[in-house]
């Protein structure tokens, strides 16, 4: 098996310098980024010939070896997972540990129900040592709404005793003004990781608000998933490729004809509902608490936890 430090694009056969300099350019730096990219991908994002782009993939997935694995070399590479703290040890025995490397985490609810709160949480936590539940790494921020507000990191920061100007400095904002402006934020960050920052999450706040505004009546419902789909792979190629943990936070619709169970549904449709590997729904309780329900895992039962948001942040 080659590994990947063993070999350049340039070295790939059919690769020379100029179409190693667009693949790098268009975030296929990654060996294994681009063994799993898709010929059209490919062609499109490095402006290559589709022909050109099949025998580059082709190359790449040979250099890497791809092939089947047993389930127990699985289990073995999964032991790379790493966990973010959500600030609450209820929340995080909830969801397995805390927020998860190489998965989408997608929580959801009314407004004022804790989502953007959590998203600034994570932001800091992300940068603690392991040993205190972090990952030691930077955060992208893709911001929809304008809710990302540097003085809630300040007041989270000073509560973990972090410095507050060195962990505004490890988080990268994107202030997305469309669905396609979130988009290109979104393919970006493969050129911020191969530019050597250490980013270890992804926060997408909201990310359906842009997709819900833009794509409007059920005659461009069908355009919308399709472009929802291929942003949602984008994130989970990113959380697979580089260990990365991927949050998202999403919006709720009412269910008038609902007489049992939530009011409210998390909008995106099935294509978002597959895509999560883990879905939480919150819930305002009373006294300034919130409650977090896990609805879907691949692997943990449903429940619940309680925790409560203060000045200091997430706590039980």
């Amino acid at each position: 098996m080659i590994i990947m430090e063993d070999i350049e694009l340039k070295d790939l056969p059919g690769v020379g310098e100029k179409t190693a300099e667009k693949l790098q350019d268009a975030g296929f730096a990654d060996m294994m980024r681009l063994a799993t990219a898709t010929p059209k991908e490919l062609s499109v994002k490095a402006e290559i010939g589709e022909g050109v782009a099949e025998k580059v993939i082709e190359a790449a997935r040979k250099a890497e070896d791809i092939d089947f694995e047993t389930a127990f070399e699985v289990m073995e590479r999964r032991k790379d997972v790493g966990r973010i703290t959500t600030g609450s040890s209820g929340f995080d025995e909830l969801i397995g540990g805390g927020i998860e490397t190489q998965s989408l985490t997608e929580v959801f609810g009314e407004f004022g129900s804790g989502k953007s709160q959590i998203s600034h949480e994570l932001a800091v936590t992300v940068q603690l040592p392991e040993d205190k539940g972090g990952l030691d790494g930077e955060c992208v921020f893709i911001d929809t709404e304008n809710t990302f507000r540097p003085e809630r990191i300040e007041q989270i920061a000073n509560a973990f005793d972090l410095d507050p100007e060195e962990t505004l400095q490890k988080i990268h904002i994107a202030r997305a003004f469309n669905s396609s402006h979130q988009i290109l934020m979104a393919d970006k960050i493969n050129e911020l990781i191969q530019s050597g920052v250490n980013i270890k999450l992804v926060i997408v706040d909201s990310l359906m608000a842009h997709f819900r505004a833009e794509y409007v009546g059920r005659e461009s419902l069908a355009v919308r998933q399709q472009k929802l789909n291929q942003h949602l792979h984008v994130l989970q190629t990113i959380a697979n490729t580089y260990n990365v943990a991927v949050f998202i936070t999403n919006q709720v619709q009412a269910r008038p004809d609902a007489f049992f169970g939530s009011p409210t549904k998390a909008i995106g449709g099935h294509v978002l509902g597959h895509a999560s590997t883990y879905r939480v729904w919150l819930k305002k309780g009373l006294a300034g608490k919130r409650i977090a329900r896990l609805v879907d895992s691949p692997h943990l039962p449903e429940g619940e936890c309680v925790f409560k948001i203060t000045n200091d942040g997430i706590i039980d």
